[in-house]
């Protein structure tokens, strides 16, 4: 190991080893805190680490490991040192407050060296490609420059990413957010929660055992969708009949009894009079059952020691927020926001995430997250060029298949089309490439190309 020409091996210990130095620098100094290198520290180390990656293809000549650094022997234990780690991160649940630093790889030193060297292999082929450039090498400069946009601007970038929580109340602007860690901070935006709104799934109905609170049956618990008054069904044994179903109900206690009243305002619950029976033994019962609200109880109906039927909140289907949002600079926006259908205004990404859960469908208030990512639109550019070098490949690889098919070819007799140039010419034939001594390559390394 380590005799020239540097093989897989020495990219194997390189990428150990660099995981390694990552590995001392978490044990010494504890994660990185990419708050300290935002904007403009992280732009000063970006305009660095180019000309940093250019002098050393300037002076590839004399440093071998440059040269070695552009051939696939460095990349591909690299990549796989990339892909390892990327994959412990998605396998885990990636908390920003947490103390675990696998919980947290952005911030692992591993891992950002392992991202360091595979960029810069990354960056020593783009500026390799720029400057010998040729048309059909086209889609590898794309790939590779695309790919190593993407990295190192998601990389710094991270430092500029600011994600706000907001809980906006109905009839008021608000623009006082917090982050992660519960600081409270102010953005030259507001929002006016005008309206919200939550289409829900039907009530339903399901057992519970009186003892322990579980679904019945534990595991796999039934259930029973109340779509309309007349729904029939079973339950572990219990043959169900609604009949009265109250979408907007309100209790009302009597000498011996509770039962439900149609009530149409703030607070009203779901109710339903329902009427169960058991086959085996011929037991029979009727009842009120409601899943209850901020304003009224829950009602479940027993129906002997062991179980009990209960209504349990209702899921919500849709929900969304009607908001007007106002700028510091004046823009005013009327729009819907509702979850996976984001809006964008002055910079900021506006997502829905919440509600006041205890007020369900009453809920007055609004929880957003708001996100801004400067960096962004620069990942989306890498994104796009690694794109376009695909569809270049595809496109590439098929003209070349076909030019490599001469008209005046025979495909029975391949071998006997006359050479129109003579041995020993120095004089390079047509649509041959050329041979002087400037189009060649410096560096034998360098012919292997990552």
């Amino acid at each position: 190991m380590w005799s020239r020409p540097w093989g897989i091996g020495e990219g194997i210990a390189i990428a150990c080893g660099l995981v390694g130095v990552g590995l001392a620098a978490q044990l010494s100094v504890g994660s990185i805190v990419w708050e300290h290198l935002s904007w403009p520290m992280n732009g000063v180390m970006l305009v660095a680490y180019l000309l940093v990656l250019l002098l050393a293809y300037l002076l590839r000549r004399r440093i071998y490991l440059v040269r070695w650094a552009m051939t696939f022997r460095a990349a591909v234990p690299a990549l796989v040192a990339v892909v390892a780690l990327t994959l412990v991160m998605g396998l885990t649940t990636q908390d920003s407050t947490s103390s675990n630093p696998l919980r947290r790889m952005l911030t692992f030193w591993p891992m950002v060296m392992a991202y360091v060297w595979m960029a810069s292999i990354l960056g020593l082929v783009s500026i390799r490609s720029i400057c010998t450039f040729r048309l059909r090498h086209l889609p590898s400069l794309l790939l590779h420059t695309g790919l190593f946009v993407a990295m190192v601007c998601a990389t710094l970038g991270s430092a500029d990413m600011r994600r706000m929580n907001m809980n906006a109340q109905t009839g008021q602007a608000e623009w006082r957010v917090t982050d992660a860690d519960g600081q409270m901070h102010e953005l030259p935006l507001a929002i006016e929660l005008q309206d919200f709104s939550i289409d829900e799934y039907p009530p339903k109905l399901m057992m519970v055992d009186n003892a322990t609170g579980h679904t019945l049956p534990e595991g796999r618990a039934e259930q029973l969708s109340l779509d309309s008054v007349g729904t029939v069904g079973t339950l572990c044994g219990w043959n169900i009949h609604v009949s009265q179903l109250l979408e907007y109900a309100a209790s009302s206690a009597t000498e011996d009894t509770i039962r439900y009243v149609d009530w149409r305002t703030v607070g009203a619950t779901n109710a339903a009079y329902i009427e169960v029976d058991r086959p085996a033994d011929g037991q029979h019962h009727e009842g009120w059952v409601s899943c209850g609200s901020f304003v009224f109880p829950y009602q479940a109906l027993r129906l002997d020691t062991a179980m009990s039927v209960i209504m349990p909140d209702r899921e919500p289907r849709r929900f969304t927020s009607r908001v007007r949002i106002y700028a510091e600079s004046g823009q005013v926006m009327d729009t819907l926001i509702e979850v996976n259908r984001p809006v964008r205004l002055a910079g900021w990404t506006i997502y829905q995430v919440s509600y006041d859960q205890t007020k369900g469908r009453w809920s007055d208030v609004a929880v957003f997250e708001l996100v801004s990512d400067p960096w962004l639109p620069a990942v989306y550019v890498g994104i796009f060029l690694m794109l376009a070098g695909a569809v270049g490949m595809f496109i590439m690889s098929g003209g070349w298949t076909r030019s490599a098919q001469s008209p005046h070819s025979s495909s029975s007799h391949p071998s006997k089309i006359p050479s129109p140039c003579p041995k020993g010419s120095s004089t390079p034939c047509p649509g041959e490439p050329s041979h002087s001594p400037e189009l060649s390559s410096p560096c034998p390394e360098e012919g292997a190309q990552s």
